[in-house]
């Protein structure tokens, strides 16, 4: 009879730990109104979780299964992960990783040995999932070993239950794969989070000590939304998406993964975690979280949403904005079907080198370029914002509900804005400039098309990404990826060597930001955040790289553009920035590829 009660009285829990959890996963992914619920999940789950360790025995005499105590434990870390997608809080998704990782240790589902169905799809479950953790934490190790043992999970579920379609399981095989060997066809030497040892510049300390504008934003909240034709993906989380959100966040400082210990209080969130010591028994104080790092800015990521569903999480973030924040808005997408702002490509004959002349010409498009928009009666006629779109919608559709049209962003630019465009119709969007209900809009607008030394016939973009993205997040690879040199094996010193032209050329570029007197407000708001401020050095970067690229036709739609203008002394072809280009293109030995006015 006591069996009995132990058994009833557990299973009782475990159904009101169920039932808050579900509570918890079917939230909105947006909104901060969250963390009471979060709190009540856990202590149900503690509650759970000392209960079966008190009744240990009984319970299994029962009939408890070890794979069920691996399901708590999944559902935990479960819970974790969905609060760092919520919040962007490192801690969140290290827990999320400690909890996962011990399940694999302790083999909790290994027990089942193929006998039960359901078990069989918890497990499954849990490894789809460790992996999307690990993709995000960037353990790439734990990442192919969680690769090998999901699809030698897959093809046993097949051989052993084949009254079952696993067909959906294999797609997520094919799916990690694919991500797996688009992402590390190169090698990243530097992670892509910033790191205050590499991406902060000493020279520059002191003039961003003492810089000031009239009124500075906070960087707090970004929306990274993606909606490509067979775009590389895992889950939700696109390639492109991936890089960005790893680009916003902070990478531990110190040694990479130092280990130090970590406060009970994150991020101004006080976080019960007694549960985890009692729960798995690690010890987290030795994880790789880092206490003296800023909150990451919270991060909003759509993979394909509607034009609807977008502009209400748009609607919804700007809603929670606090005073004198900024937030970022990533939007990585096709164009609609008519584009006719894409400048078709001259057929030209003779050299392959591009003139001086050429060159100069392109700085001065590059400063004009936002003053002669049309106008009537001094203002931007309104068909201008509905014309030109980025297309939200299945390959073949032809509904306008799918087209997001730079007139829908105008009502979100009563706050401020950073907008980053990567489209081939990403120029449409320069019609915002002037148009705003409130601040100024900062835009960085991708090229209308990717450049490549050696153009193939595959779908480059789907299987690497976007070209644009990709310089924004790592502009070495992205270099190298456009010359088409090899990072299967790179050489570390030339490697290293390069890092350092990058830097000192990122050094000396800061400065320059911060010590100009013609900078424009809309960037001197945003240039104090280290996140908004290394992206606006790399797409200086990155124009300069496309400018002065060798081609046989019109370079125009292969030119990224910005809005406001940044300094003239950092145009694409100022002596300042185009001498860092040709310093990296000459040590990597691709000089001949680029033609620059200042030789």
């Amino acid at each position: 009879m006591a069996g009995e009660d132990v058994s009833s009285n557990f299973r009782a829990l475990v159904e009101n730990a169920d039932r808050k959890f579900a509570r918890v996963r079917d939230l909105p992914a947006f909104g901060r109104a969250q963390s009471h619920y979060f709190q009540k999940v856990f202590k149900a789950y503690m509650k759970l979780w000392n209960y079966q360790q008190s009744h240990r025995s009984k319970l299994v005499e029962s009939g408890l299964n070890r794979w069920e105590i691996g399901e708590i434990a999944s559902r935990i870390g479960q819970l974790y992960f969905s609060q760092y997608m919520r919040t962007s809080e490192a801690r969140f998704l290290l827990e999320a990783f400690v909890f996962y990782e011990a399940i694999l240790k302790r083999s909790y589902f290994d027990e089942a040995q193929g006998k039960d169905l359901g078990a069989r799809f918890k497990e499954l479950r849990f490894y789809a999932r460790f992996l999307l953790v690990s993709l995000i934490v960037d353990r790439k190790q734990m990442l192919l070993h969680l690769a090998d043992k999901l699809r030698l999970l897959v093809d046993h579920s097949i051989s052993n239950f084949r009254e079952t379609n696993f067909k959906e399981w294999r797609l997520v095989v094919q799916e990690i794969t694919r991500f797996i060997e688009s992402d590390t066809n190169l090698t990243y030497l530097r992670p892509l989070r910033y790191c205050a040892m590499l991406d902060s510049y000493p020279a520059s300390q002191t003039y961003l000590a003492r810089f000031h504008a009239k009124k500075l934003f906070k960087f707090r909240d970004a929306l990274l939304a993606s909606y490509h034709r067979n775009e590389v993906k895992y889950a939700e989380v696109t390639l492109d998406t991936y890089r960005m959100m790893q680009c916003l966040e902070w990478e531990p400082s110190g040694s990479f993964y130092q280990k130090k210990p970590v406060e009970a209080k994150e991020n101004g969130f006080v976080v019960d975690h007694t549960l985890t010591s009692g729960l798995i028994d690690m010890n987290l104080a030795a994880d790789m979280a880092d206490p003296s790092l800023p909150p990451n800015p919270r991060k909003a990521i759509l993979y394909r949403p509607t034009v609807s569903h977008l502009l209400a999480v748009l609607a919804m973030i700007c809603d929670e904005l606090s005073p004198e924040t900024v937030m970022l808005l990533y939007l990585s997408a096709s164009g609609g079907p008519a584009r006719e702002n894409v400048a078709q490509p001259e057929n030209s004959v003779g050299s392959s080198r591009t003139s001086k002349s050429k060159l100069l010409a392109r700085a001065s498009q590059e400063q004009k370029s936002y003053k002669s928009e049309p106008h009537s009666n001094g203002k931007l006629m309104s068909a201008e914002y509905y014309e030109n779109h980025l297309w939200l919608g299945p390959r073949g559709g032809s509904s306008g509900s799918n087209n997001l049209y730079p007139g829908d962003l105008i009502p979100f630019t009563r706050k401020p804005l950073f907008l980053i465009i990567d489209s081939d119709t990403s120029r449409a969007f320069k019609v915002l400039g002037g148009a705003e209900r409130g601040e100024p809009v900062a835009m960085l607008l991708s090229p209308l098309k990717p450049s490549f030394e050696n153009p193939s016939t595959d779908d480059t973009e789907a299987l690497n990404g976007s070209q644009f993205t990709f310089f924004l997040t790592a502009p070495l690879q992205a270099f190298c990826q456009m010359l088409g040199l090899s990072n299967t094996k790179p050489d570390p010193e030339l490697c290293d060597e390069a890092e350092s032209i990058l830097s000192a050329s990122f050094s000396e570029w800061e400065t320059i930001l911060l010590t100009s007197k013609v900078l424009n407000l809309v960037w001197a708001q945003v240039l104090p955040d280290p996140f908004l401020r290394r992206l606006i050095l790399r797409f200086i970067f990155c124009r300069s790289v496309l400018t002065s690229f060798s081609r046989t036709e019109d370079d125009d739609p292969y030119l990224p553009q910005c809005h406001p203008n940044l300094p003239e002394l950092l145009s694409s072809v100022s002596k300042p920035v185009q001498s860092s280009v040709q310093r990296l293109a000459e040590h990597l030995g691709v000089a001949k590829s680029f033609h620059f006015t200042n030789t």
